[in-house]
């Protein structure tokens, strides 16, 4: 079995439990890449027990057969992940070192029990839905996709913009907000539900469309079909606007015609018996629990 190791800052709080994932890698005899930006900040931190690959990006799945990603992390690190795995298929498992993590569902404590089970085939896949954007002009370079959403914002502390929207062509709403949302399922439980949006379960075949402080009061959350093709006009009294593909953010103008659909492949998660999305979702939410007691 052969993984690669992704992070994007070693942090000096994580040493002791990056120590004991190469430790736990070691000892079930799993060959270990490691991101190259990852490990340049591991140098002289940690005893690796056996000589380890470098990892530069998407090209190199193309050259090197691997099994697993594992992330080290939190959502963000995932979705930073995302961005290289692309298309390839390439499981993801998600090991939480930050706060609330709903993708990043695997605690510290569970990691060497979750690489057992991985070994012994005791997993599946969840398989998540992208977002593709389409642009009449140059945006996002050959990385036009999103696994939690698409947004379109206002500039800075600027007023607020004016957003028709379309589905299939036909006209649905002008949003005079803050900005606008256009969520996965599994972004649904990030800037969306903060927004006030739905949360969907990851199989459910559907987007959300959530605003961002509209004026009107009577403006809520809507769901739809992923089949759908959602295309945007963005006007506003300042000449540049916001639009985000999860982490990533590129200025736009009212001359950028948006578009957005699902993607053509899917990202696949790795799922645990013991920690599947509803465990998650109960634990991070506090669901069931009587907090006055």
């Amino acid at each position: 079995m052969q993984v690669v190791i992704f992070g994007k800052k070693v942090k000096e709080k994580d040493l002791p439990f990056i120590q004991t994932v190469f430790d736990v890698l070691h000892e079930q005899n799993i060959n270990t890449f490691i991101y190259t930006d990852y490990l340049l900040g591991m140098n002289g931190k940690i005893n690796f027990h056996r000589d380890v690959g470098r990892f530069d990006g998407y090209k190199d799945f193309a050259v090197k057969n691997m099994d697993f990603v594992i992330t080290l992390g939190g959502d963000g690190t995932i979705l930073e992940a995302t961005t290289m795995i692309r298309e390839s298929g390439v499981p993801i498992l998600g090991v939480n070192l930050g706060r609330l993590g709903f993708l990043a569902s695997i605690e510290k404590a569970n990691f060497e029990s979750v690489i057992v089970s991985l070994k012994n085939g005791r997993f599946s896949l969840d398989q998540r839905t992208l977002l593709k954007l389409d642009c009449n002009l140059p945006v996002f370079g050959d990385i036009p996709f999103a696994l939690n959403d698409m947004t379109l914002l206002k500039r800075d502390t600027s007023s607020m913009i004016t957003v028709k929207t379309f589905i299939n062509g036909a006209f649905l709403n002008t949003y005079w907000a803050d900005g606008i949302i256009v969520s996965t399922p599994t972004g649904s439980t990030g800037y969306s539900l903060s927004c006030g949006g739905p949360i969907l379960f990851p199989d459910s075949g559907n987007f959300v469309i959530t605003p961002v402080a509209p004026h009107n009061l009577n403006v809520r959350p809507v769901v739809i079909s992923d089949d759908s093709i959602i295309s945007f006009e963005v006007e506003g009294r300042t000449d540049n606007f916001l639009c985000t593909l999860d982490s990533r953010w590129e200025t736009i103008t009212a001359s950028h015609q948006i578009a957005v659909r699902k993607a053509d492949f899917k990202v696949n998660l790795v799922s645990i018996p013991e920690h599947g999305f509803l465990k998650t979702i109960r634990g991070k939410l506090s669901w069931g629990e009587d907090k006055r007691n």
